[in-house]
């Protein structure tokens, strides 16, 4: 998929969510950041990741943190979880349970 995948999604996105675990891991992050498609705050953003059952998956690289974030079926944006840790990022990624459930979730 191409680097602007993203903004397929972007004009028809309905609101945007940030899960609990999000929150956690990056505490007052500025969501509006990823919405407006501002590339100059990160050293990578909208990379798509993958689709989990019609749920695309995308990952934002800013100071070394991997913030994942996903457009579900209904077209929220979903912010799942930020790793300062390329590995745990890569494990997380792997759990497509995992994901699927916290996104089934919201």
């Amino acid at each position: 998929m191409q680097e602007n995948h993203f903004e397929q999604f972007r004009p028809l996105i309905n609101k945007v969510i940030k899960t609990r675990h999000f929150e956690r891991d990056l505490p007052n992050f500025d969501t509006d950041l990823i919405l407006d498609s501002k590339h100059e705050h990160f050293t990578r953003l909208h990379k798509y990741e993958e689709n989990i059952e019609g749920n695309h998956i995308f990952r934002a690289l800013k100071d070394k943190i991997h913030i994942v974030y996903a457009v579900d079926k209904s077209h929220n944006l979903i912010f799942l979880r930020a790793f300062h840790n390329f590995r745990e990022y890569m494990k997380f990624l792997d759990n497509k349970k995992i994901i699927l459930e916290i996104i089934e979730l919201i």
